[in-house]
């Protein structure tokens, strides 16, 4: 398969939605368990795979290479050949995914020089390697820049100790990538234990790899000399998809019940809108299909909203999500108050969130990473270009479904990377979304 057309999406909004709506299963979760798979010699079988573009890209690639991949559905099997072809790796699916990093853990048992494409992904400025790079040497992987892309040399491996340079998700699961097929023990310190290290972790395990620590801090991965078996797994719920819908009820001023919500990675996201006035009830926990993650139903009903009294900031787990934050801002934009957004994380994703003022929304930006969000302001339908980049393109979606009149956000591409058929899901809840051709 290859990368869709240019889609855009014409949104005819400024009236409240309402009904139900489920959680899909995770982008992020679903990229490392296909890196997994490529530990396994034989098949794995993955349940529940989001049918987003992020996910096509990493299958171009593992097809490039001669990995069997078969997507029927929602389950997905993934059978490794004996000999990879890593002279044919296609470059451009590469080039538009930053997943494609963790293909450098996943594969140094199998390949000793390899290269890893230049990564692509959201365009968020600059975002290093470094704590990749770092734990990986610790183990015995070398990764060197060149003007391809990574050339990974795997000579030497053995397990150690690393102690995390920076709270990097997908650097900690590039590490337990390597450390899952190095024999020994292997202690990574300062992890970060967000959801899909969790959802990873507890894959990695059906694998037959020990690991202690799963959702603390410090994980000590007991690795194991050799993958080949029959594996299933699947990834768990989204919480940025679940927040998501949290922004959209509150900036719509609507009444819906989002089902299966991972509550352990939204209870700070809550309590944050629940101070901004927000009117939200929650149903008892239950226990998700891979046997760990805690779900919850939440329904968030129309409610006077006031800004935060506190700027909202990230943290690592178990602070605010960083995929989280943006969707503050269109719920900010119906607040009484002035509300402080701090996103010190990406160097330019604060400058995106000015795009809402094309839908007549009062968002200053103070520096290039603190916005103020004067409210509440009346929105009005605008022609706008998405940003190249996830979570901004869908706050602005969030916008246009509470402006009034007819709006068109152009090159939806950037959404597809993550959620799986949006448009007519939203249309479930009342929503008139269309994707159009240019």
């Amino acid at each position: 398969m290859r990368y869709a057309s240019v889609v855009n999406y014409r949104v005819r909004g400024g009236k409240p939605l309402s009904g139900t709506i489920e959680t899909n299963t995770s982008k992020n979760a679903a990229v490392a368990l296909l890196a997994a798979s490529l530990l396994n010699r034989g098949t794995t079988t993955l349940m529940r795979m989001p049918h987003i573009e992020e996910v096509n890209r990493l299958i171009e690639v593992m097809r490039s290479i001669g990995i069997e991949v078969v997507w029927e559905g929602s389950v997905m099997r993934i059978t490794p050949p004996e000999k990879l072809r890593m002279r044919d790796v296609d470059a451009t699916a590469a080039g538009r995914t930053r997943s494609i990093a963790l293909f450098a853990g996943a594969l140094a048992h199998r390949e000793k020089d390899f290269l890893i494409p230049v990564a692509g992904g959201c365009h968020l400025g600059n975002r290093s390697l470094t704590a990749h790079i770092d734990g990986l040497r610790i183990l015995g992987i070398e990764m060197e820049g060149t003007e391809e892309g990574w050339m990974v040399r795997s000579h030497a491996r053995q397990p150690g100790e690393v102690v995390m340079y920076e709270a990097s998700d997908t650097g900690v699961e590039n590490i337990l990538l390597a450390a899952a097929t190095i024999p020994g023990t292997t202690t990574i310190r300062f992890a970060p234990s967000n959801y899909m290290v969790q959802d990873l972790c507890v894959f990695l395990e059906t694998l037959g790899v020990k690991i202690e620590g799963i959702g603390t801090s410090t994980l000590v991965v007991h690795g194991v000399a050799k993958i080949d078996m029959e594996a299933k797994g699947e990834p768990s719920e989204d919480p940025i998809e679940s927040m998501f819908f949290f922004a959209l009820a509150a900036t719509t001023k609507s009444q819906l019940t989002i089902k299966r919500c991972p509550i352990d990675f939204l209870e700070l996201e809550l309590q944050h809108l629940k101070k901004m006035g927000l009117q939200i009830e929650r149903s008892p926990v239950y226990i998700g299909n891979n046997g760990r993650v805690r779900l919850s139903d939440v329904t968030l009903f129309p409610s006077t909203l006031y800004a935060a009294p506190e700027k909202i900031a990230p943290l690592p787990y178990p602070g605010i999500n960083i995929d989280n934050l943006p969707f503050f801002v269109p719920v900010a934009t119906q607040a009484v108050g002035r509300t402080l957004i701090h996103d010190w994380v990406y160097e330019n994703r604060a400058i995106y969130y000015t795009e809402m003022n094309k839908l007549g929304a009062d968002v200053v930006l103070a520096d290039p990473h603190r916005v103020f969000v004067n409210g509440p302001t009346n929105l009005h339908h605008a022609d706008v270009d998405a940003p190249p980049a996830l979570r901004p393109a869908t706050l602005l979606l969030i916008g246009m479904l509470a402006a009034e009149g007819e709006s068109l956000l152009k090159n939806v591409y950037p959404i597809n990377r993550g959620y799986e058929n949006l448009h007519e899901r939203l249309k479930t809840l009342g929503a008139d979304v269309e994707a159009v051709e240019p």
